[in-house]
């Protein structure tokens, strides 16, 4: 019971990362356009490295595929990417105080 009820929570979460991943493509696309948002663009590729994390788990709930390496590089990537968007995020609101 234990491992099926794995299995779909699983597939929910690839699902769930799939469509964060589409999302975050509209908003890089977005900020683009508006300056402003130059600091959501480093938090959008956190957020596809976060989907493709997703998807590497449930590949490797499934002993599909495993990587030990990927699994622990890719979630350090993510952080240090977020460290730069709030980086970026104090300098934007710094500029728009003065």
């Amino acid at each position: 019971m234990v491992s099926s009820l794995d299995g779909i929570i699983q597939i929910a979460v690839v699902f769930l990362s799939v469509v964060a991943g589409g999302i975050a493509i509209s908003l890089f696309r977005t900020s683009h356009t508006m300056s402003y948002l130059k600091p959501w663009r480093p938090l959008i590729i956190g957020l596809v490295l976060f989907a493709v994390e997703e998807i590497l788990g449930a590949l490797a709930a499934f002993n599909i595929y495993r990587s030990p390496f990927l699994t622990h590089v890719i979630p350090s990537a993510i952080l240090i990417i977020l460290m730069y968007a709030l980086f970026l995020q104090i300098l934007e609101a710094q500029k728009w105080r003065m």
